[in-house]
């Protein structure tokens, strides 16, 4: 890392451990940098070390063995009150007993801002998100998405270098929690302040970050962005955990610079991506996008190339995902737009189809935990 980029730098976990009974450790050697005024979002399944880590900046869990930094300085011994840091949880967290106003106050009054700088900084925070006139409500007088928006506006009303949010959609219907990650995403960039979000949700993830950092077994497996986190990633954990993915099981023919052909079960030969390989005659598992998937003329030009039977259609407004045997798997999905979509095509037609060598992935074999 270069010297300025270096400066960019607002949080840094070195060599960061957490254990709650001395053998296990739920976060296992984490060194990241998260820098400012990035959206940094920790993905990845229940389990995976994603909210532990959160909870070490929060200050509500200690580190068992490393150290986290914030600007330059150890948090380790500093309570989660001097840490200068927003958090916003799934629960929301407001006191019932207290208005919407006083909610926001409180965080400001405990910092010992004078009454008018409190009266104008909450103004300002209510106006942020859009809440002007419920001033005087009580919490149990708003709906799930005014108490979060209450709760992202307590949040940033001290104006914190770092806002922390732990799932905070989670409890919201679908369409509101599509809304709220715009929302969140558009007041990150006004305000250009560091955010990072816990979610296993890898559609919010890819819709709201700057960056992604995945999360399996206690490690970080891939940190990158959005695009090159789908489009490229770096091992089948990340291909499967994000978005859908075909995976054909084979093993290493041969090997030429970064492209490789791979030997299925039956015989057939794949041309492909060496991303993540061992020796010739090592198995592998290869990774296909189903949209990456061309049918009938389509699959001419393609690389690739086998017959295919179309075993189920599953209609999803926008796009059909097409069930396909091929190769021996009868759970290899095409994805195509509704108005791609051939429409003589029929359940039990064979039909060619292929894909090109730079959509497949040459990957780590399959581990089934």
């Amino acid at each position: 890392m270069t010297g300025s980029q270096a400066n960019d730098v607002l949080v840094s976990f070195r060599g960061v451990q957490k254990t709650y009974d001395g053998e296990n450790l739920i976060v296992k050697d984490l060194n990241l940098d998260i820098r400012k005024g990035e959206f940094l979002t920790l993905l990845g399944p229940s389990g995976s070390g994603k909210t532990t880590s959160l909870m070490m900046l929060a200050g509500f869990e200690t580190p068992t063995a490393g150290e986290i930094l914030l600007g330059g300085r150890s948090l380790n011994r500093l309570p989660p009150h001097k840490r200068d840091i927003g958090m916003v949880f799934q629960n929301y967290a407001l006191f019932p007993h207290m208005t919407v106003a006083e909610n926001l106050a409180f965080p400001l009054s405990v910092r010992g801002m004078s009454r008018t700088d409190c009266t104008e900084r909450v103004k300002k925070a209510l106006s942020m998100v859009q809440l002007d006139s419920f001033r005087n409500r009580y919490p149990g007088q708003l709906s799930g998405g005014q108490q979060q928006r209450v709760a992202l506006a307590r949040a940033l009303v001290f104006e914190p270098q770092l806002v922390l949010m732990d799932e905070p959609l989670g409890a919201l219907d679908k369409q509101l929690r599509e809304h709220m990650q715009m929302e969140i995403k558009h007041l990150h960039q006004r305000l250009g302040v560091t955010v990072v979000y816990v979610t296993h949700d890898q559609g919010e993830a890819l819709t709201m970050s700057d960056r992604v950092a995945v999360f399996h077994q206690g490690e970080i497996q891939q940190i990158a962005d959005p695009r090159t986190l789908y489009e490229q990633p770096s091992n089948t954990f990340v291909a499967n955990f994000i978005g859908e993915n075909n995976r054909i099981c084979g093993r290493l023919a041969s090997r030429d610079g970064d492209r490789c052909t791979i030997t299925l079960p039956r015989g057939e030969q794949i041309e492909a991506l060496a991303v993540n390989v061992g020796q010739v005659g090592d198995p592998v598992t290869l990774s296909i996008r189903p949209e990456r998937v061309r049918l009938n003329g389509h699959s001419e030009a393609c690389s690739n190339r086998f017959s295919g039977r179309v075993a189920e259609f599953i209609y999803l407004g926008d796009h059909v995902r097409i069930r396909m045997e091929v190769c021996g798997k009868d759970d290899f999905y095409v994805k195509q737009p509704v108005a791609e979509l051939d429409p003589s095509l029929s359940v039990g037609d064979l039909i060619p189809l292929g894909w090109q060598v730079e959509h497949s992935r040459a990957l780590d074999p399959l581990q089934l935990d």
